[in-house]
């Protein structure tokens, strides 16, 4: 699957000192090509939407993402971070808001690169209990994946295009696009089980 805009390209990914760990690194510039996509779809004038009063708005959501990113990768996983009160752009707006999320995800990047086994394997607080980091890692990129998928249904609701982000959406599709809307579609494993 090819996207219209990728903000960090294959080769801008560090190879993972870890070759095993490779796919944490691929995922986690995935993913926020995706937040990225996603953000870039509302204009400015949309920031302050929300679908009900009690709804974080767009704006509410993309400094939540910035804000608790920081803290999951600074405070959880040990990664050195910007301070807390230089996370969010000067001025708030959908660019700012998207350049703000590529400069503070690139340099992760490469600190994750570095890190050996023992690093990502190592048992550290997680709020009120302990964690490895790997496995804060991947609830970071489930919270992330969560709040883009809020941002998707906002899109719907105003109206607006839905960019692909795992596949084809209503609004976006390819030739080879194979999506698994049907029973034949799920049954292709090439093998049952059962009597």
């Amino acid at each position: 699957m090819k996207y219209p805009f990728t903000a960090i390209r294959d080769e801008q990914i560090p190879r993972c000192r870890v070759a095993l760990l490779q796919h944490v690194l691929d995922t986690y510039a995935s993913e926020t090509n995706k937040v990225i996509s996603v953000w870039a779809n509302f204009a400015d004038s949309e920031l302050d939407y929300r679908p009900h009063p009690s709804s974080t708005s767009v704006a509410g959501i993309m400094k939540h993402q910035l804000l608790s990113e920081r803290r999951f990768f600074a405070e959880f996983l040990g990664v050195p971070e910007v301070a807390a009160e230089q996370v969010l752009p000067q001025r708030l707006s959908v660019e700012e808001l998207n350049k703000r999320m590529l400069e503070l995800a690139s340099p992760r990047l490469g600190f994750m690169a570095e890190r050996d086994e023992e690093w990502w394997r190592t048992v550290v607080p997680f709020f009120d209990t302990r964690r490895e980091r790997i496995w804060i890692f991947w609830r970071r990129v489930l919270h992330t994946a969560h709040h883009r998928t809020q941002l998707t249904v906002y899109l719907r609701l105003l109206g607006k295009a839905v960019p692909a982000t795992y596949g084809p959406t209503a609004d976006v599709s390819w030739q080879g696009a194979d999506p698994t809307t049907t029973v034949e579609a799920a049954g292709r494993s090439g093998k049952t089980t059962g009597d």
